[in-house]
């Protein structure tokens, strides 16, 4: 599938009520969505392009009613999931550990991207996902912060 085409899906998916949009060309899968966060002051319709179908990072998916109160974190979107920032090296955080809002706490790559997962609030790293280096999918809950 050509990037025209790919671009037109994403048109389409912008411009109309349509949340999710999967396309399948030979061996490519494109999978377009939009996830509904008013708070986010960037584009919502997230693209993947790939046989296996990778997702571009949007922002982190937070649960949790006010400043303070403990906080889950969710994966964005879909990808490998990396706890430290190479192989070998100790993780960003782990359970106990005092983050800063803003601080990273893990990188999920999709698409051979990078995105890094920060932490959306500062507090106490209650409880933290035991996958490393595996795939998790978009809404997977990775962290809490309390």
């Amino acid at each position: 599938m050509d990037l025209s085409k790919i671009k037109t899906l994403i048109d389409f998916v912008g411009r109309s009520n349509v949340t999710e949009l999967t396309v399948t060309e030979r061996d490519v899968t494109v999978r377009i969505f939009r996830t509904p966060n008013p708070t986010a002051s960037f584009a919502s319709a997230q693209v993947a392009a790939s046989a296996a179908t990778g997702r571009a990072q949007q922002g982190c998916d937070v649960s949790g009613s006010s400043q303070g109160a403990a906080v889950t974190v969710k994966a964005p979107i879909f990808g490998v999931l990396h706890r430290a920032p190479a192989p070998g090296q100790e993780p960003f955080v782990k359970i106990g550990d005092l983050v800063e809002e803003g601080q990273t706490l893990f990188i999920i790559e999709a698409m051979k991207v990078f995105n890094k997962i920060t932490a959306p609030q500062a507090g106490r790293i209650r409880q933290i996902t035991k996958i490393d280096g595996g795939e998790v999918e978009t809404g997977d809950m990775l962290a809490e912060i309390a």
